[in-house]
Order: C-alpha cells, then sequence, then structure tokens
C-alpha cells in the first residue's frame, strides 16, 4: 500500500489530496454514526507518522463542518517531529511493538476513556499493517477506517477480529494501481470475485453441461462421510455425481440421497477399498469431470495403494482430503500436471509438511504458500480465516466463517462442494475453489444465526446454500 500511494502522488494526485481524502472518509463515517457531531466531545490522537497527518486533517474537518461541543487534538510527539504531509497538516502500521510515549498513549486509550467509541484510522494503533498478529500492546478500537484496500492486519486473525467495524474507503489511488498488479500476491475473496459462478443458467441447459463428478470415498465403517461428499457435490451444482465405493457401503450410502449414482468396488477385509479397485476407478475417472477422493475412505494399506496411484495416473483433476490426506502424508510425492486441490486442516498440513501445528498456525499464509509453491498443488487450509494457495505463489483469504463448523462432517461438505463447483468450472478452476470454499464458510455463518453454534450439523449447510447465493448475487428470493 506504500508503494500504491506513492505511485498515485507521481500520477499526479498530491500526497496532501490523498491526506484530506482519507479524512473526509473519516468524518463521514464519524456524521454517520455519532449525529449529532456538533453535540459530542471528540478527543483526536495523533502519533508523529503520516497516519497523525490523516488526524490533523480530521480534526480540522470535524471543526469546520461539525463544530463538536468539545475538540481536543493530542500529539504524541513534538511539533518539530513531525515530517512530509504531516508537517503540512500515509503509514501502513508499526514495525515492532509501541513503545514510549506511543505506548502511554495507548494505554490511556484503553483505559481510561471507558464509555467512549474508538475509532481507528487505517490501522489501530500499536498493529503492523503486514501481520495478523500484534507485535505488543494494541489500541481496543470499535471501527476502523481503512484506505483503497485492506492490509493483512485487516483480514488475518486474530488481528481482524480487533478491528471493530471495518469499512474500506476509497481516497484517489486508481484501481488498476493494484488489481493488475502481478507483484501482488495476497488477495481477499469478495462476493463480486466469485458471483460469476453463481450466475442464472442459459435456458437450454442440461446436466450434461454442469460436469459429472465421481466420489470415490466412504468404508463400511464410515459410509455417511462419502454421502455427504456427494450430496454436496450435488447441492454446490453438479451434473451428475457418482460415488464410488466398498460394496459393504453402498447400501447406506444410496439410501442417503435418491440422486447419488454408486459403483461398488471390491475391498479388503476391514471393508475398505481394495488394491483390486484401481483399475474400474481409472476407468470410471477416465469419463468423468473430475474425481473427489478420501472422505471416509480409511488408511489400510491396500487403499493407500489405490490413492497414490490415483493421485499419480489420473489425468483428470481432483480433490483429495481427510484420509486421502494421510495417505498422501506418508509418501513422497508431487504434483502433476493435472489439478490437485488439496484440502488439509493444521493436523492434516502437519502430517503432510513434517512441521508442527504450532508452526504452521503462527504463519498460516506462508505454510499455504510454500506447500502449494513447492508440491506444485492448490491447497486450502482450512481454518478461521482459511486461505487458498497457488501453485504460482498466490494465496488467497476467505473471510467467511463461524466456530458452529467445528464439527465432524464439515470437511466432507467441503470437498463435495469444491468437486461440485470444479465440475462446472473446469476451466476457470481458481475462482471455482474460491466460490466453494467462500459459500461454504458463509452458510455456516447464516446457520448459526438459525440455530445457535452449538446445534448445527455438517448437513445442515447444505439447507443455507440458498440463502448464501442469494446474498452473493444479490439474486431475490424466487416469487
Amino acid at each position: 500500500m506504500g508503494e500504491v500511494d506513492r505511485a498515485t502522488i507521481e500520477a499526479g494526485i498530491p500526497g496532501l489530496i490523498l491526506m484530506e481524502n482519507a479524512a473526509a472518509r473519516v468524518v463521514e463515517y464519524i456524521a454517520g454514526h455519532f449525529s449529532p457531531v456538533s453535540e459530542q466531545r471528540v478527543v483526536v490522537v495523533c502519533g508523529k507518522g503520516n497516519n497523525g497527518g490523516d488526524g490533523l486533517a480530521i480534526a480540522r474537518q470535524l471543526h469546520i463542518r461539525f463544530n463538536p461541543r468539545r475538540l481536543w487534538v493530542v500529539l504524541i510527539a513534538e511539533p518539530e517531529e513531525l515530517s512530509g504531509d504531516a508537517a503540512a497538516n500515509l503509514g501502513t502500521g508499526l514495525k515492532g511493538p509501541a513503545k514510549g510515549l506511543a505506548l502511554d498513549a495507548i494505554l490511556e486509550i484503553n483505559t481510561s476513556f471507558p464509555f467512549a467509541k474508538v475509532v481507528a484510522v487505517d490501522i489501530p494503533s500499536g498493529f503492523s499493517g503486514d501481520s495478523g498478529t500484534p507485535p505488543g500492546e494494541y489500541a481496543r478500537a470499535d471501527a476502523t477506517i481503512t484506505f483503497t484496500a485492506p492490509k493483512v492486519c485487516h483480514a488475518m486473525p486474530p488481528a481482524c477480529n480487533l478491528m471493530g467495524d471495518l469499512e474500506i474507503a476509497p481516497i484517489g489511488s486508481p484501481p488498476s494501481m493494484y488489481e493488475n498488479d502481478e507483484r501482488i500476491q495476497l488477495e481477499l475473496v469478495t462476493p463480486q470475485s466469485i458471483a460469476a459462478c453463481f450466475a442464472p443458467r442459459p435456458r437450454d441447459s442440461n446436466k450434461g453441461k454442469f460436469g459429472h463428478v465421481l466420489v470415490v470415498a466412504g468404508s463400511r465403517a464410515k459410509p455417511g462421510a462419502a454421502a455427504m461428499a456427494g450430496l454436496a457435490a450435488l447441492r454446490a451444482g453438479a451434473g451428475l455425481v457418482t460415488v464410488a465405493c466398498p460394496e459393504s457401503a453402498l447400501a447406506s450410502i444410496a439410501s442417503h440421497t435418491a440422486e447419488l449414482m454408486t459403483e461398488p468396488l471390491p475391498e479388503t477385509a476391514s471393508g475398505e477399498i481394495a488394491r483390486a479397485a484401481f483399475d474400474r476407478v481409472s476407468e470410471l475417472a477416465a469419463k468423468r469431470t473430475l474425481i473427489a477422493v478420501g472422505p471416509g475412505i480409511g488408511t489400510d494399506n491396500e487403499t493407500r495403494d489405490v490413492v497414490l496411484r490415483l493421485f499419480a495416473d489420473v489425468s483428470v483433476p481432483m480433490v483429495i482430503d481427510a484420509d486421502a490426506l494421510n495417505c498422501l502424508a506418508d509418501s513422497a510425492w508431487e504434483g502433476t500436471r493435472a489439478l490437485r486441490v488439496l484440502t488439509p486442516h493444521p493436523g492434516e498440513m502437519s502430517r503432510l509438511t513434517g512441521r508442527t501445528i504450532t508452526e504452521i498456525q503462527a504463519d498460516r499464509i506462508s505454510s499455504a504458500r510454500s506447500f502449494a509453491a513447492g508440491r506444485k498443488v492448490v491447497v486450502v487450509l482450512k481454518g478461521e480465516r482459511s486461505l487458498i494457495g497457488f501453485p504460482d505463489g498466490r494465496v488467497w483469504i476467505n473471510p467467511t466463517g463461524s466456530p458452529s463448523m467445528a464439527k465432524g462432517g464439515t470437511g466432507d461438505i467441503l470437498t463435495g462442494m469444491v468437486s461440485g463447483l470444479i465440475g462446472q468450472f473446469p476451466n476457470d478452476s481458481d475462482r471455482a475453489v474460491a466460490a466453494a470454499v467462500y459459500l461454504h464458510s458463509l452458510a455456516g455463518e447464516i446457520a448459526a444465526r438459525h440455530q445457535t453454534e452449538q446445534t448445527v450439523l455438517a448437513t445442515d449447510l447444505l439447507r443455507y446454500l440458498p440463502e448464501g447465493i442469494r446474498g452473493i448475487t444479490n439474486i431475490p428470493h424466487a416469487l
């Protein structure tokens, strides 16, 4: 964002104008949420950085436009320490923990004004713009107004949960300066970026136009995982879904959803997919749009051999989850020329990488990026703010989700949804994966609102996909 600010100034928009625009956006927020401003008592706390200049501009605009009942400006620096545009009147946070006068000011804000509302400008004092982890003490904000685009701290936990209401305001930097910059490899998934996946279908549509997904999943002990994945692929929009499973699990899976087609496979004594099933699965996969492997499949040695051979040899796109990930974790492998999408939670990611869960969670963005680029796969690192890593180093952050999804089976639902969306959009698989992850987690939010966080089941997410899709596309409920 610092580079965007500099490029904007070099393009002919003075820094003072950007600062005045930023101040105007904050004043507009204050006017909209704390009316009448003329009756308010306002304290504007300014540091010596460029965001301190924003604060001085905000104070002047508040005085001129609304003349608050009381208006104080507190400068946490000597006036001669101001520099650049701040002295005449844009910054991205600290590089280390707050200290000295800045720390004193933060502690004063947090402890001495229990009834005051705190509006942060760009980034709450004490945060670093390029990290989701606060480096030290930080100001407790009720709202944060940031400019042009969100920074890492606005999008990644725990910092993203400590911003209060977040608003992103334009101040004059043209979107072309950052939206088409190939150096920017971190993006936030938005409804606008995935809405095309849920656009109205052509009137002459038929099931053959929306993909045929093959789900290789289930075992005698875990037939439900396969049924959930298959049903989720259908609910996500796939035209056809076939579940290939051990013969002993077939009746249970088929009875779960009438629309699922099934294919019996040879099985081991423990009721898992046998080595002899490989040829039949390969034959089925060759005639399908995509194959999903893993939910409830088990880790029998014969099953493991089938998974590894499918991963290496099948030429159609593949989504790999659950026990199939554990099969990969025990072996040496790398991505193939065909699309491979892995959807691990942190525990599975730990087994895949040989790193501890603590290490992975300490820097989730780097973990997703290095794994996807190193193995030449797409990885969906599940968790709060799930991440989608791509082989070229890009990482997309998903902003939706709810604690209600901490329940067995939600991963199987995601596997099916990713498969169903890629099946419909095989030539736009990046967007399809993002659409599945976003909608899956949005359905979790909606389910929690309709029920409670404790009572939501994995299959409940499917009930709220229509509401989620309508929210993404702004298409009203059918009359």
